[in-house]
């Protein structure tokens, strides 16, 4: 029997997978204007939330939350336009460089110890990477570093939530996304608009909707059960990302990238599990 932990991830998980797929439904909207809608969406659904707990909307550390938002905005711009231009699993699994970069740059944020071990967990993933990009003329090297960045924007925003660790409340840290994102992508929004038309609409309030839906999810995940038990859960994310691509929109790829996507995976899911073997052993101490 499952917990309910690992249920509501693996739906958090699924929702940001359909998610994924509405934003490749949407070819000719400019990246930064989806996430106009996704900040629009995402600013009213926290900040009404927050208002009725009676919870302050612009928290306490203002300076660290702001970083966080910068870069988690950075993050997703990069993320969505490589959804838009190279196959979906391809920018699922550069994506999923995150928890290596969150790592990396934890040595230096958080005080992160890194292990030798570690290293051949990184390198192999970073082979992937040159794999991938190697074996699949569909992605441009802007392309693949666009990937790369989007995943490095994301470990710095998981290093300011880490260093926020129970001091603020997971709403006010959603909020600052909007927060910090609607001036940058509003003004680049009205200086080059591409007016969306019948269905994109509702794909558009869509992505907002359900980004906001799994965020939720994935939160009460993190908040009900140990970290190890649903960390690993996010990896199901590339099989989702294969199948929608084969069934939607007609992508296969050949067995070296293929083979280049098993080394990102393998090479994060070890740190991963390393990391949670160090953690539970250093509490049991």
């Amino acid at each position: 029997m499952l917990s309910k932990g690992v249920l509501y991830m693996m739906l958090a998980t699924f929702i940001f997978a359909v998610m994924n797929v509405l934003v490749k439904f949407l070819p000719n909207i400019p990246a930064i204007e989806i996430i106009l809608f996704r900040s629009i969406v995402s600013f009213f659904m926290s900040g009404v939330t927050l208002k009725m707990k009676g919870i302050p909307l612009l928290g306490k550390n203002k300076k660290i939350l702001l970083i966080r938002g910068l870069a988690g905005a950075l993050a997703l711009m990069m993320f969505f336009t490589t959804l838009q231009e190279i196959p979906l699993a391809s920018a699922v699994t550069l994506m999923f460089l995150g928890p290596i970069f969150t790592t990396l740059i934890g040595i230096w944020i958080v005080g992160e110890k890194v292990r030798p071990i570690q290293w051949l967990f990184f390198a192999m993933s970073f082979v992937g990477i040159v794999m991938i990009k190697g074996f699949d003329p569909r992605i441009s090297p802007f392309m693949a570093l666009l990937g790369v960045g989007a995943a490095f924007f994301s470990g710095v925003a998981y290093n300011m939530i880490r260093k926020l660790k129970t001091s603020e409340h997971p709403l006010v840290i959603i909020f600052y996304f909007p927060l910090v994102t609607l001036p940058i992508v509003g003004i680049y929004s009205a200086l080059n608009w591409v007016q969306p038309e019948g269905i994109e609409w509702v794909i558009l309030i869509g992505v907002g909707v359900l980004t906001q839906i799994a965020q939720y999810f994935m939160t009460i995940a993190y908040q009900s059960e140990e970290l190890s038990k649903v960390s690993n859960i996010n990896f199901i994310g590339i099989l989702y990302a294969l199948g929608f691509g084969f069934f939607l929109f007609d992508e296969t790829f050949n067995v070296l990238t293929y083979l280049g996507m098993a080394a990102v995976m393998t090479g994060v899911v070890l740190n991963v599990i390393f990391k949670n073997k160090r953690t539970n052993e250093t509490v049991s101490n």
